[in-house]
Order: structure tokens, then C-alpha cells, then sequence
């Protein structure tokens, strides 16, 4: 495998340019960034060689949960985080992601999303993280009645253990769920409680609902000096956005209505839907969830993340091709410079010189979806198919 401080030619590609053009040109890889773009066909460096496939910045990943179920694959099954972990960087890099965005939600509830699990976590990745192939960052998704937890999230962005900050609020669901008896068993499973006792800690902190405003705004203040995004999860109401946006939280995670959407929209906020959305047409939610191409088609939308599975994350811009959206420079922008850009990572997500030669290759002739055929991170060679 190549060594991040070995030099090598990527020859022969389309590279895709800043301008959103595509040149068949080469590049120079040194000590993990790009070092030239141009003619280096006199060059002795070892090549790989990329004719016929497309050289584009690697995916970034700003939310994505799949490795939930490396570490809990059947509810109550539970395996080693670390045997989790580098099972989960070997997916992420074999689908093209170069930078990845752990959404690790910190709960009220137990269980898998409580604060055992959590702490694990974060301990886990940051033992872990210079032995992982994939740039693995920490997304603390904060379920924002988790009221006894403020002060230890303070202390963490204080120390910048966070890489990314969303507020998440499932109470509302949960409660209509109670109200109007339908199941569950999806919020239940993986608590280690009986439903009694969910139900029974739920209606606890709602009682509480007084307190979640101000913890959210303390939280964006601390989140803010310590220049870390920040986002807002499943936004229902213009309000909302509109309140989140306010105490600088400008990026709307999966809103869940067209109320939302179009707020955040007017306020010219990162909008980031899911590419699972893109590729099977439509919400997982079903008829009640919004259908990303849709919004994307009306300029409602300029990220996407793999949220609940990898391989969607790089197949979604071909697909918005297909469903003659955008163009694919444009489309690939969403998974590489536009979330970059949104996470406060400006040494990546485009094809320049100086920047961190995070880098796929791609063959998108193959029939349907496509092709990866290597995977760089910062100059290693990651990920290499029969195709290079």
C-alpha cells in the first residue's frame, strides 16, 4: 500500500476542476496533498493509472449512523465497539468516503443511545482514530431533553472533542406515538427498558419542556466560540428554523415539512437531506416523509449524507443525473465541497493544489450504479479495486 509520505502520479484521469469542468489531466500526490495538476508524463514517480475513470474529491460524510448497526446488529446483540469501528472505516472507505461524520446520539434515554454508550464512543474513536483509513470525525447528536447532560457537551466542545453539533428532538414523535397507540418497539428495543417504563420516562421529562430552549441556546454559544457547526435535526416549522438559524445554527438537517424546508431555503441555510432518499426515490418515512429530489429540483437542498447506509452516498449525484436534476459536477459537489465547506473543512472536498489529496476514482460507465475503483485518504492508497 501506498505510505502517506511516498510520492506518486494519478495518470491519465478526468479530473473534475474547480470550475465544475472536467480536464483528462494528472496528478502529483506528496505527503498526502496535492501537489501538481498538469502533464507529468516525464515524470519517474510510480503511476496509477486512471484512464477511463473519473478523478474526483473524496465524499464527506456529515451524518451518517450505519455503524450503529456494526455494534448492535439485532436488538439486544451487542459486539466490541472496536471490532465495530474498524469494520465500520473498512465499509466507509470501500464506498468512496473519505471523511466521515459519526452521528453518535447522546440521549435521555439507556441503552444503546444512552450515556455508557456514548462515552465508550468517543473514547473508542479517539483511541482509535489515527489507526482508522477514513478522517473520522465526532457528530454529537444531541437529543435536546438530555437536560442532565449540558454541562459534560460544555466541557467536551471546550476541549474540542466535538467535530460537529446537531440538536435532535424525537419527544414530540414519541409522545404522538404514545397518544394515538402505535408501536414502540423501534425507540423501546434499544433501551433495555419494557415499554411501562419508557412510557413512564418519557412523560417525566416533558414536564420539563421549559428548560430545553435555554439549554439549546447555552449549548450554540459554547459550540460557536469553540467554532464548531452546528445543526439543526427534523425541523417541523418555519419557527424553528427560524430559531435555530437565529442563535447561529445554519444548517437544517432533514426538515421534516415543506414549511421547514422553505424556511431554511429563504435563510439560505445548508440544507442536508439523505442520499438514501435519492436512490430509492422517496422517504424511508414513506408517504409522509419529503422526497429529497424533489426539493434538491428547487434549489432546496445542497447536501446530502448517507445517513443510514454508505453505499448510497457516492451513487446518489449519477442518480441525480438520471432524473435530469443537475448536472454531475453540481451533484458531487453536495457529497464533496459543499460539505466540506458546511463542517468548517476548507483543506478539502475539491481537486486543488495545497489541499489534502482526499480522492476517489470512479468508473461510471458501469450499467446502473457506480463503479469505485480506488479510494485516497490524505496520499494512502485505501481502497483499490481489479479496476486500477
Amino acid at each position: 500500500m501506498l505510505q502517506k509520505r511516498d510520492s506518486f502520479i494519478i495518470k491519465g484521469g478526468s479530473v473534475l476542476m474547480p470550475d465544475a469542468t472536467f480536464m483528462e489531466t494528472d496528478l502529483k500526490i506528496s505527503n498526502g496533498f496535492i501537489d501538481t495538476i498538469g502533464d507529468l508524463s516525464a515524470s519517474k514517480l510510480r503511476n496509477i493509472n486512471a484512464s477511463g475513470l473519473m478523478v474526483l474529491p473524496g465524499a464527506v460524510d456529515l451524518h451518517g449512523d450505519a455503524f450503529e448497526r456494526q455494534i448492535m446488529p439485532r436488538p439486544g446483540v451487542s459486539f466490541p465497539l472496536d471490532m465495530a469501528l474498524f469494520e465500520t472505516d473498512r465499509q466507509l472507505v470501500s464506498n468512496g468516503i473519505t471523511t466521515a461524520f459519526h452521528g453518535i446520539t447522546y440521549s435521555w434515554e439507556p441503552g444503546l443511545r444512552g450515556r455508557d454508550i456514548t462515552i465508550e464512543l468517543i473514547e473508542c474513536l479517539e483511541r482509535l482514530r489515527s489507526n482508522f483509513f477514513c478522517s473520522t470525525k465526532f457528530h454529537l447528536r444531541f437529543e435536546t431533553y438530555n437536560l442532565e447532560a449540558v454541562e459534560e457537551i460544555e466541557s467536551w466542545l471546550d476541549t474540542k472533542r466535538i467535530d460537529f453539533l446537531a440538536f435532535n428532538d424525537h419527544m414530540p414523535s414519541i409522545l404522538r406515538k404514545i397518544k394515538t397507540g402505535q408501536s414502540l418497539a423501534r425507540f423501546v428495543e434499544r433501551t433495555g427498558l419494557n415499554e411501562k417504563q419508557f412510557i413512564a420516562l418519557t412523560k417525566k421529562l416533558k414536564d420539563r419542556k421549559c428548560e430545553v430552549k435555554p439549554v439549546i441556546e447555552r449549548l450554540s454559544r459554547t459550540a460557536l466560540d469553540s467554532r464548531v457547526p452546528l445543526a439543526s435535526h427534523d425541523d417541523e416549522t418555519s419557527e424553528q428554523r427560524q430559531f435555530f438559524d437565529k442563535i447561529g445554527c445554519k444548517i437544517a438537517e432533514f426538515p421534516e415539512t415543506e414549511e421547514a424546508i422553505n424556511e431554511a431555503g429563504r435563510l439560505q441555510n445548508n440544507i442536508v437531506l439523505g442520499a438514501p432518499n435519492i436512490i430509492r426515490g422517496g422517504s424511508h418515512m414513506g408517504a409522509s416523509g419529503l422526497s429529497a429530489a424533489d426539493n434538491i429540483g428547487q434549489g432546496l437542498g445542497n447536501i446530502l449524507c448517507s445517513d443510514y447506509y454508505y453505499p448510497s452516498l457516492i451513487n446518489a449525484p449519477a442518480e441525480l443525473v438520471r432524473k435530469q436534476i443537475m448536472d454531475f459536477p453540481s451533484a458531487w459537489n453536495m457529497i464533496s465541497k459543499n460539505a466540506a465547506s458546511a463542517a468548517n473543512l476548507f483543506d478539502r472536498g475539491e481537486i486543488v493544489e495545497g489541499k489534502r489529496a482526499d480522492l476517489v476514482l470512479l468508473d461510471a460507465t458501469v450499467p446502473r450504479y457506480s463503479q469505485l475503483a480506488a479510494t485516497i485518504v490524505a496520499g494512502n492508497l485505501v481502497y483499490q479495486s481489479r479496476y486500477v
